[in-house]
């Protein structure tokens, strides 16, 4: 089985990375504040003024450690990796099914099913906790979403049930945050930029899903940029959107609110700017980070593949069984699908 290997996430500014043997060094004013070595990393994520040396970006390319720039609110920037691996075989697959209309819906059908079973899911748990007459409205639209996805439908339909079931979880979600305080109050998710803090703490979950997501797709041979959900659009990484939509849900979504709910993140962990726009402070953002690793290393079983595996997998697994469906080795996609 694969072995989770770590992300490491530099939130400190006017921080300096450096290649020191096998090891990244990380410096602040000069100062060595401590030595990584490079086998254990998957990725790196550098916030806002964050150097790194040329020599260093050259090994975390030959060792495929995938470096990406965020801003220092968390908005994604630029990211780098080596050579890319993988058949060109299952890429040019990718790409024919992605030029086919028919055959995007039938893949894009098959995710969408599973981010609408995981939402279900979530607010179900919520329900039978604390019945709320908006949850089980929410919950019975839902499962009237997946009644109408049974069928064979055209792409544009399916973004459409896609549209409608994201607004009617969404509308309940403020359920889901059992805290009095003001400040996580949800009225609705708004992004570019987050206007309240719990939109703020959500796209933030998002970000740091979509790079690992995007790495896993490249550790498959599988090109991030051309999805079949979301098309193509110059510097999106269309595939990696439409595989973190299964996983929204489970891991960032249920992620935010046990944050707010324990206690874990605060009202004064959040600041408003003059635009409006709500930002994390750099305590809480490394709080957010720390429970994210944290969640990522718990085990769970993969409803599919019946192997015990860490959460932090699971979206490698995924982009497996895509690579397998692609090659025609399996007869459908299975979408990851919560129990």
């Amino acid at each position: 089985m694969k072995p989770l290997l770590n992300t490491v996430f530099v939130t400190t500014q006017d921080s300096y990375l450096a290649k020191d043997g096998e090891c990244i060094a990380v410096y602040h004013e000069k100062e060595l504040k401590g030595k990584i070595p490079i086998h254990t990393l998957s990725g790196l994520v550098l916030f806002g003024q964050v150097g790194c040396s040329p020599f260093l970006l050259e090994h975390c390319a030959k060792n495929g450690v995938v470096v990406s720039w965020l801003t220092q609110n968390g908005r994604f920037m630029a990211s780098m990796h080596g050579p890319v691996s993988g058949n060109v075989l299952l890429r040019r697959e990718q790409y024919r099914r992605s030029d086919s209309e028919t055959e995007s819906a039938a893949i894009a059908a098959n995710m969408v099913v599973g981010k609408i079973a995981n939402c279900r899911t979530v607010l179900m748990r919520t329900a039978r906790e604390q019945p709320d007459p908006q949850l089980d409205t929410a919950i019975s639209r839902l499962s009237q979403c997946l009644t109408r996805l049974k069928e064979p439908l055209p792409l544009n339909v399916v973004r459409g049930i896609e549209g409608e079931a994201a607004q009617t979880y969404f509308s309940a979600f403020g359920k889901l945050i059992r805290v009095a305080d003001p400040a996580f109050v949800f009225s609705g998710r708004n992004r570019r930029p987050p206007l309240d803090a719990v939109n703020c703490l959500l796209s933030f979950l998002y970000t740091l899903l979509v790079h690992d997501i995007r790495g896993a797709l490249e550790c498959c041979g599988l090109d991030p940029a051309v999805g079949f959900l979301h098309r193509d659009r110059p510097g999106r990484p269309s595939l990696a959107l439409d595989l973190m939509e299964e996983f929204r849900p489970y891991l960032a979504d249920r992620l935010a609110c046990t944050l707010i709910n324990r206690g874990q993140v605060k009202a004064k962990g959040f600041k408003t700017t003059e635009s409006g726009a709500v930002t994390m402070t750099d305590d809480t953002r490394k709080e957010v980070l720390t429970a994210w690793q944290t969640r990522k290393q718990e085990i769970v079983q993969h409803p599919f593949l019946q192997e015990k595996m860490e959460i932090g997998l699971l979206s490698h697994y995924q982009a497996l069984l895509l690579a397998r469906y692609l090659r025609g080795d399996i007869d459908a996609y299975p979408p990851f699908i919560i129990r």
